[in-house]
């Protein structure tokens, strides 16, 4: 089995038979409502999907992912996993101390061991995460919603803040481990996505598929952006894909809770590692992963991973081109296998795809499953 990320696999929960009494001190403690991508970057913390960070990052961690993609001590890490907090609730608190971290109710789920007070450039962040500083980007825009210090410190989690997501396929990088090594793989290939999977993700999926032992689909069920497809909708697709269309035995449907960042290239990374974590040694970036607009060239997220020294990362990344299908070649293919010119190609933009869909036409079969078309069908039409 791949190691995780910097060697151990992170384990920051709190033993089911302490927690009711943590919970109690915790209540007695200064707190902070999170928001649900905080919420979700601290379970995500505690169950080791972040291996190897413990907590949130200090400073010195912090300036060395925006500036080197790497923690202070050289290991590869792309984007900055923190915890906001406003000057007036900054001034209000101590090094040291522990602080209690709430849902939006107010009920402590988790304690903060206060170690690092740092004051946040925003333009900086924005700047060197997400490469640019144009507000219509959604990480920046997000990132303009924070407040102006970041805390930084080791978390426990005393339980979870609510149910997780698709309680069937929720399962932690320790799960996903066991139900790797149980079924034999040891060749394992994650796919990232949060959007319905067509006929181009498929092709890639199963052309990944013929040199490993198994498929691991793991959508982002996080927060994502207001015209995303939501997450029920996407789940239901691919239950129904993975019933016809896929060896049940090679193939795991699990969620990611986290949050897409948008932040296309270096995103790309994060999720790698995350997947690492999880236990895939090898991991499809197709045309532009996790980008958003027009803010990312299309294989830009391929051309990042060569500023990491090979196998530096532990995880084997596998690049796709644009698939299409081609109606001369009679089948899936992409540009670095089809001959053939862009009038026998069949693609079709988002936009157009959304065209179709709400006015209840399905999209040609080439491109989309029918049974996937009549999902999405349905969704748009109760939206």
């Amino acid at each position: 089995m791949i190691a995780p990320h910097g060697g151990h696999l992170v384990n920051r929960m709190i033993d089911a038979s302490t927690s009711a009494s943590r919970i109690r001190e915790a209540e007695q403690m200064p707190s902070l409502i999170l928001n649900p991508r905080e919420i979700s970057d601290v379970t995500l913390i505690a169950v080791g999907a972040f291996s190897p960070l413990t907590g949130f990052m200090h400073r010195d961690d912090y300036h060395s992912v925006l500036e080197k993609m790497r923690l202070q001590n050289g290991l590869p890490w792309s984007l900055p996993i923190t915890l906001s907090v406003t000057e007036s609730e900054a001034a209000a608190l101590n090094l040291g101390m522990p602080v209690a971290l709430t849902d939006h109710a107010g009920v402590p789920f988790c304690v903060l061991h206060l170690e690092d007070i740092h004051p946040l450039d925003k333009d900086k962040e924005a700047r060197l995460v997400y490469g640019t500083d144009d507000k219509s980007h959604p990480g920046v825009a997000y990132t303009h919603t924070l407040g102006d210090f970041l805390l930084g410190g080791t978390i426990d989690l005393l339980r979870q803040p609510e149910a997780p997501p698709f309680p069937d396929y929720h399962f932690d990088p320790a799960q996903t481990r066991q139900m790797f090594k149980a079924r034999g793989w040891e060749r394992i290939v994650a796919f990232q996505t949060r959007n319905p999977i067509h006929r181009a993700h498929e092709y890639i999926q199963k052309c990944a598929l013929e040199i490993t032992d198994g498929l691991f689909l793991h959508p982002i069920v996080g927060e994502t952006k207001g015209d995303d497809v939501p997450a029920d909708v996407r789940m239901r697709c691919y239950q129904v894909l993975l019933e016809n269309y896929y060896p049940k035995e090679r193939t795991l449907l699990s969620v990611f809770p986290a949050a897409m960042r948008y932040a296309g290239p270096k995103e790309a990374i994060f999720h790698a590692i995350c997947r690492k974590n999880y236990g895939a040694t090898h991991f499809i970036v197709g045309r532009d992963h996790a980008g958003v607009g027009n803010f990312y060239g299309s294989f830009d997220a391929h051309h990042i991973f060569k500023r990491f020294h090979e196998g530096e990362l532990g995880i084997q990344p596998l690049f796709f081109d644009h698939a299409f299908y081609c109606k001369l070649c009679l089948s899936m293919a992409s540009t670095k296998s089809c001959p053939h010119g862009a009038h026998a190609h069949v693609i079709l933009s988002g936009t157009k795809v959304r065209e179709m869909l709400r006015g209840g036409v399905r999209p040609p079969p080439e491109f989309s499953r029918p049974e996937v078309a009549e999902i999405l069908i349905e969704a748009m039409s109760k939206g």
